[in-house]
């Protein structure tokens, strides 16, 4: 019998103990439960795209939905990327293969061969002729009308939420095509995909604090990268003069909907661009994403509800305006003109929380942040910002600025990118500073001897991959978007 015909207060103790009497009885007629290779000559979802009648087919999946009828039965089977009815008549299968499909539940795998058909209700079916025990499922499946609700079991248990919502299952398919999609726009305009190593000896090409570790055979502590950028810029200096990673990097630092301490990052590098030729480019690959997987360049992000909280545009051109400028909108156009205390009382006045630690970039960075990026949803490419924050950019000529954006969508920080600074001297003074006298421990002196060498100038850009996939998607935090995002252990 069915598990679908089980008492409803039935315990998942209950539960597993009559799937692993299944299990025995599969065993005792001669069954490997757990199967073994089988060739199939269609997936179910490729079988469901591509449908027409009086078709042999062998496919496999995992049923999905059971319905016993007693002497006949349809079910479904399917995979991530789809599912396919199937059919199968009790009264045609002699007494042993009978009795092993009655030792089948929901969740377990099968692989099947038959004829497919069409049914009265216009329903696409294979029907069975023949199937093959592939894996037993020991253990429930979540509830197949409602899916797996519960957040925190939908990240700590990946498996069943792809499993139970095939929404999920859909966002992780679109990532992955997105990413491959990344890689082919950039291959297409002569990028070479590289890689640069994830452990090193001292973490550059951000501000941020890294995992620390130690290798045993070298003697030598070591770092989790919290960017590649120092090394591709060893790649330009190299003669390389288009260069990307997606890559891996490591922060250890806080959690939110927005944070994750590993996650997934795009950089490229392209010899003789600048700041302004990489904001074209990702202007115009963010729009050819969303051409190809959102259906349009209007993304709906709605609330649990499915009702929508905002529609971002992402219709070019996009905007483009000056940091200190959208500071003053926010702030009053004094702002740069008050003291520094001043700028502290007008903060409180704001309702921008400070530390007392903060130093006067900071005070107006974090005015930035809580009152301007917070705010703004349809894409602007932020120009000119303060040259304390991005130690790794050009000097804006005649002023205290540098060549950089920074791309907000969606509230958040979706990319930098800068005019690469590649004076080795000016480089070494500004990690310097921001090492804030601890050079030995965090400035890169290998980095600043390769800049000697001769870096062409160039334009750099970095794209978050997760906050990326977040705003085309409407995903509300970054652990939908990431498979296994990292949890507090439970205790």
């Amino acid at each position: 019998m069915s598990e679908a015909t089980s008492q409803p207060q039935s315990t998942e103790a209950e539960l597993i103990a009559v799937r692993r009497d299944k299990l025995a009885r599969l065993r005792g007629l001669g069954v490997d439960p757990f199967g073994a290779r089988f060739e199939t000559t269609i997936t179910p979802a490729e079988l469901k795209a591509d449908f027409f009648d009086e078709k042999q087919v062998t496919t496999a999946g995992r049923i999905i939905a059971l319905r016993d009828m007693g002497k006949s039965c349809f079910f479904s089977i399917g995979d991530a990327h789809g599912s396919i009815q199937g059919y199968i008549s009790i009264k045609n299968l002699d007494e042993t293969q009978a009795a092993i499909w009655k030792c089948l539940d929901r969740g377990d795998w099968v692989g099947v061969t038959g004829e497919t058909f069409t049914t009265r209700t216009g329903e696409p079916t294979i029907k069975v002729e023949s199937f093959t025990v592939l894996s037993k499922s020991l253990r429930p499946m979540p509830d197949k009308f409602h899916g797996l609700s519960d957040r925190e079991t939908k990240y700590r248990k990946r498996h069943l939420d792809l499993i139970g919502n095939p929404d999920s299952a859909t966002l992780f398919i679109t990532r992955s095509k997105m990413i491959a999609e990344i890689r082919n726009f950039l291959h297409e305009r002569g990028f070479l995909e590289v890689e640069t190593p994830m452990l090193q000896s001292v973490a550059g090409g951000a501000a941020a604090r890294p995992f620390e570790t130690h290798h045993n055979a070298l003697g030598m502590p070591l770092t989790l990268r919290i960017a590649p950028e120092l090394f591709l810029k060893r790649l330009l200096v190299g003669g390389f003069t288009k260069v990307f990673e997606l890559n891996r990097n490591f922060r250890n630092e806080g959690i939110s909907r927005r944070h994750n301490p590993e996650f997934t990052m795009l950089e490229a590098y392209w010899a003789f661009s600048d700041f302004e030729e990489m904001a074209n480019m990702v202007e115009e690959m963010t729009c050819h994403l969303a051409e190809k997987f959102c259906g349009g360049l209007k993304i709906d992000h709605k609330n649990e509800d499915g009702e929508i909280l905002r529609t971002i545009d992402l219709s070019r051109p996009w905007k483009r305006a000056n940091y200190h400028d959208l500071i003053k909108g926010v702030a009053g156009d004094d702002f740069f003109d008050i003291t520094p205390v001043q700028r502290r009382a007008k903060c409180e006045e704001l309702g921008v929380q400070l530390s007392d630690k903060m130093e006067d970039y900071e005070v107006v960075q974090q005015v930035f942040e809580k009152k301007v990026e917070e705010h703004t949803f349809d894409p602007c490419f932020v120009t000119r910002v303060a040259s304390e924050l991005v130690p790794l950019a050009k000097v804006t000529p005649g002023g205290k600025t540098v060549e950089v954006y920074e791309l907000i969508i969606n509230g958040q920080e979706i990319s930098p990118g800068y005019s690469e600074l590649n004076d080795p001297d000016v480089q070494k003074e500004r990690l310097e500073h921001q090492s804030g006298g601890e050079e030995e421990q965090k400035v890169d002196y290998d980095f600043i001897e390769t800049l000697e060498h001769g870096m062409p100038p160039a334009g750099g850009i970095g794209i978050g991959i997760d906050r990326l996939v977040m705003m085309l998607t409407g995903a509300p935090t970054i652990r939908d978007v990431v498979l296994f995002p990292l949890l507090k252990k439970k205790e």
